[in-house]
């Protein structure tokens, strides 16, 4: 038997799903106790995820400049305003880059 808060009791009945009070206790306990070993396994550090943005950026910038490139390579230049609006994203983006890298 445990004695717990009524607003204890509640956030336990919220949050156990189907499994029976005294099997989601052992599991916060369980979860908590080996809580150590698996934050240093799926975290991310502030560091990887700014490497891992910038380097999804430069895929980006490199596909839409390889894209482009293709395609005056193929024929005409478009004449709509969706490539002259892709065009100056992709100065855009590589402006911004230029300046961040420095």
């Amino acid at each position: 038997m445990l004695i717990v808060d009524a607003e204890v009791a509640r956030r336990i009945d919220e949050n156990r799903g189907d499994m029976g009070q005294s099997d989601f206790i052992n599991f916060l306990i369980d979860s908590q106790f080996k809580g150590d070993e698996a934050k240093s396994q799926n975290l991310v550090s502030k560091e990887e995820f700014d490497q891992f943005a910038s380097g999804m950026k430069d895929l980006l910038r490199n596909f839409l400049e390889f894209f482009l490139s293709y395609g005056l390579e193929l024929g005409r230049p478009p004449q709509d305003k969706g490539y002259e609006e892709l065009t100056q994203k992709l100065q855009s983006l590589s402006n911004q880059g230029k300046t961040k890298k420095l």
